[in-house]
């Protein structure tokens, strides 16, 4: 389902970057895996440390007040990647992909549309018990998410 979204944005002229963090550009990587890619993927950034998301963009106030597990801040990394790239689509990713039940778990996914100056956002609740079947549950959401909003 992937490759339908990048044929599509290929088809459409659509650009796309993401900065990821607990995913550690796994949704890069696999767009990267399917041919033509490199017409639409202009940038991606693995922002695993609070620091280089600041550095990229992502407003340090909004982390402290909202912490760095955040909708918000998954939001503002999908703005500030759209921005640096001058990207149509900015994707941010942030969460825990804890196997601690005592911790709460979740993902934030966001897709910032330049063209529209929309911002689609989901939650997700990380249910598998190793940290790469909850990676390829957050990119599915990625695929849901985009297909319900974008395409």
């Amino acid at each position: 389902m992937l490759e339908d979204i990048v044929h599509y944005l290929i088809k459409n002229h659509i650009s796309i970057s993401t900065m990821e963090s607990c995913t550690g550009g796994l949704l890069a990587s696999l767009i990267t895996d399917i041919p033509d890619a490199s017409t639409i993927l202009k940038f991606s950034a693995v922002t695993y440390s609070t620091e280089y998301k600041i550095k990229m963009g992502v407003p340090k106030e909004v982390i402290d007040n909202y912490t760095v597990y955040s909708q918000e801040v998954s939001i503002e990394m999908a703005k500030a990647i759209s921005k640096f790239t001058d990207s149509d689509l900015g994707v941010g990713i942030t969460g825990r992909l804890v196997s601690n039940l005592e911790e709460e778990k979740g993902v934030d996914l966001c897709i910032y549309d330049k063209r529209y100056d929309k911002v689609y956002t989901t939650h997700i609740m990380i249910t598998k018990s190793t940290r790469r079947e909850n990676k390829i549950e957050v990119i599915e959401a990625f695929i849901n998410l985009f297909n319900s909003t974008i395409k």
